[in-house]
């Protein structure tokens, strides 16, 4: 998929949770990233994170760097 795509995506689901407070919009960004996108898209938004992450909106930085801690 088009990494302006996934970033765009990303913050998206972050901004959705965000109204919810940072800790359950990070887990909840986290836990949607984890569950519905296919993991080609995980991992290629895990790469983008590890190569500086820019474009990502503070929630969705936060809920990738969860999602490649495992």
């Amino acid at each position: 998929m088009d990494l302006p795509k996934l970033i765009y995506m990303a913050n998206q689901i972050a901004g959705f949770f965000e109204a919810q407070g940072e800790a359950v919009a990070v887990a909840g960004a986290e836990d949607h990233l984890r569950r519905f996108w296919d993991p080609r898209m995980r991992r290629e938004i895990v790469a983008h994170l590890a190569t500086g992450g820019e474009g990502l909106a503070p929630v969705a930085r936060a809920a990738v760097e969860r999602l490649a801690a495992g």
